[in-house]
């Protein structure tokens, strides 16, 4: 039985893994971080997993610790997706 849980949750984590990587990279510009409300604003492009086209808006991010990762004028390459309803940056580094 503990084989058997520790494949699952092996499995469940690499299924976990793969879904943030599927998803694309977007280009984008921050124009506002905002750590209180754990939220950023980002003129993006389009975002093809969201059927989304480019503009400027806010997001939600998935960990705050994202956005001492960059700073308002950064060039970024993020990801984003819905979770639980809410446009959420899963991932975000500076574009080099």
């Amino acid at each position: 039985m503990k084989k058997v849980l520790t494949a699952l949750s092996t499995l469940v984590l690499a299924a976990a893994a793969f879904a943030q990587a599927a998803l694309p990279q977007v280009d984008g510009e921050v124009r506002k971080i905002d750590t209180d409300a754990k939220k950023i604003t980002l003129r993006h492009g389009d975002i093809p997993n969201l059927e989304m086209t480019g503009m400027t808006m806010v997001f939600r991010v998935s960990d705050p610790a994202l956005l001492a990762k960059v700073k308002a004028g950064d060039k970024v390459k993020f990801t984003v997706d819905k979770v639980d309803g809410a446009l959420t940056v899963l991932s975000i580094t500076p574009a080099n």
